[in-house]
């Protein structure tokens, strides 16, 4: 597998994570009958909140994921930050879709995410400058 094929499946989990994050939310519309914004219902806040954070963190990682293999980062380094990345996503929905928003899996995903985001950042700096 090249980085790129490594960012590419990387790309893959995660929007499917992203659309998987979506289906509680159509469901619990149905459900409530609420059909715009949250309806003043905090299930509803919940799972909006943990699809918004995914769609506003995951973009993010992607774009350097890439630009890392772009860059001529290895396979391995492409997918440790990967797999971490994708854990992070991953745990933090599931506090959110799961109702545990003060339990350790949302505390594992903020702070996993923010770790790939440094280091994507970190490696995409030091190959700017080098």
């Amino acid at each position: 597998m090249t980085a790129l094929q490594a960012v590419a499946l990387y790309a893959g989990i995660n929007i499917f994570l992203l659309a998987l994050l979506s289906v509680p939310i159509g469901l619990n519309r149905n459900k409530k009958k609420i059909s715009i914004g949250d309806g003043g219902d905090p299930q509803m806040t919940a799972l909006i909140r943990a699809h918004g954070n995914a769609a506003e963190w995951v973009p993010g990682a992607l774009i350097g994921l890439f630009m890392m293999a772009s860059l001529g980062y290895g396979t391995l380094f492409i997918h440790t930050v990967g797999v971490l990345f994708t854990i992070a996503r991953g745990a933090h929905g599931y506090a959110f879709v799961s109702n545990q928003t003060s339990g350790p899996a949302r505390r594992i995903g903020a702070g996993l995410t923010l770790l790939c985001y440094l280091v994507i950042s970190g490696a995409l700096i030091w190959k700017a400058i080098s």
